[in-house]
């Protein structure tokens, strides 16, 4: 199964990401929407796991999404939260995935068999950062996952 993870897109869904996501099965949302606009384009590729960023709170339109969800990913449990700070009172034994945004760094680290995995921000660049995603290809028994540099 190929998963799209996209992250901190501000308001902006540039082409290129929407073009890097097709063909995914499902695609996650780490938060910082920035907008309804963002979240109809994504669910039209495929399944849309979505959770609000701090840059989302207060928004009408984010009322609906909640700030972390609990999922399988052909057979690998999950736990999406914007922040990795927020991951400790929300891990239990069983999550094998770990997505996470809120930083704009993209990273792919591996702990005790667990994947902590943040696609990096897809909208405005911020600093020297690069704008990117990530995509995974998961089956039942492996994550390959992979960062997208969408510009450098």
């Amino acid at each position: 199964m190929k998963v799209g993870v996209i992250s901190d897109t501000h308001g902006l869904l540039r082409p290129e990401a929407l073009a890097a996501l097709q063909g995914c099965q499902r695609i996650i949302h780490a938060g910082d929407i920035g907008g309804p606009e963002i979240l109809d384009p994504l669910a039209a590729i495929a399944p849309l796991y979505a959770i609000r960023g701090n840059n989302d709170l207060g928004a009408p339109w984010a009322s609906a999404l909640t700030d972390h969800l609990c999922f399988d990913i052909n057979g690998w449990p999950t736990l999406l939260v914007h922040d990795v700070a927020d991951v400790p009172a929300l891990l239990d034994g069983g999550i094998k995935l770990v997505i996470t945004g809120h930083s704009h760094r993209p990273s792919i680290e591996w702990r005790e068999g667990r994947l902590y995995l943040n696609p990096g921000s897809a909208g405005r660049r911020r600093f020297t950062l690069p704008v990117a995603l990530a995509l995974l290809q998961v089956s039942a028994a492996s994550i390959e996952p992979r960062i997208v540099t969408l510009l450098g």
